[in-house]
């Protein structure tokens, strides 16, 4: 199948693990030159770099701070010129759970600082490029989360953030078409995926065994399946009238189950 993106340029923050680094390599391997951040560890992307050097730029940001994020697409339009594609991937949670009474203002404020500032900066140093560099295509992807479609309980920090992102992409969908005629604003929303934000609650076994209960296909996604949806947005090809949309790759879940059988008292049913 045919995706026209070979020697399109795309920018995608938190390239260096997980969603964003299954997605540079799949990227990559449709022809598409890559501008890819990391935060503190490269690792991955060295060993990508060595088979894709003409295609590849590393740069290290950090999608919080203005400065950072306007100088990576500086650089990127220095290496490759314009960005077509930007995917707003950059994300990070709490590994424990914390009730909102218990929860710092440190704790919210890092967690929005990254998760919706930095796509808020990504979007905007995205959308100077497209000012820049005028053309009728362009695609920009932000990654959310069913914990933004379904909450998640002791993680309402996250849970905001990911939310929020629906009503900046619906916003922006109407913004690009100005600066892009044929420009396109959509999310993919992952569920349960193997990846190391994920790694802890998967390897229990009463985690895993909660986490299946919710969902159909009796599954969790591998990081893969999240990229193969991203690169169909990305595709002005395959997605050229999609905009405004959310695609959610999470085995048909439907919400989450707050209690197992077992901390249920059926004789309390009628309060």
């Amino acid at each position: 199948m045919k995706t026209g993106l070979k020697g399109k340029h795309a920018v995608i923050t938190g390239a260096a693990s997980g969603i964003g680094f299954e997605t540079t390599k799949r990227l990559l391997a449709e022809g598409v030159n890559i501008t890819g951040t990391y935060h503190s560890s490269k690792k991955g992307l060295e060993e990508l770099i060595e088979h894709w050097q003409d295609h590849l730029q590393i740069i290290q940001a950090d999608v919080r701070d203005e400065a950072s994020v306007q100088n990576l697409f500086r650089l990127a339009n220095k290496a490759f010129g314009r960005v077509d594609i930007s995917i707003a991937n950059a994300g990070i949670a709490n590994h424990e759970g914390v009730a909102i009474q218990d929860m710092t203002l440190e704790q919210w404020d890092r967690i929005i600082s990254v998760n919706l500032t930095g796509v808020f900066l990504t979007a905007k140093y995205f959308f100077k490029n497209l000012e820049t560099y005028p053309e009728e295509q362009a695609s920009l992807i932000l990654i959310g989360s069913t914990a933004g479609i379904f909450g998640e309980a002791w993680y309402c920090d996250y849970a905001s953030t990911k939310a929020g992102l629906k009503g900046l992409m619906l916003s922006l969908k109407n913004e690009i078409v100005h600066l892009a005629r044929k420009g396109r604003v959509n999310i993919v929303n992952p569920g349960w995926t193997v990846t190391p934000m994920a790694e802890e609650a998967l390897t229990e076994e009463e985690s895993v065994t909660r986490i299946l209960q919710t969902l159909p296909m009796r599954k969790v996604a591998l990081p893969k399946d999240i990229a193969n949806a991203i690169l169909y947005l990305a595709s002005d090809e395959l997605a050229g009238h999609v905009s405004g949309q959310s695609i959610t790759v999470a085995g048909g879940m439907e919400g989450r189950l707050l209690f197992v059988p077992s901390d249920i008292d059926p004789s309390r049913a009628r309060g």
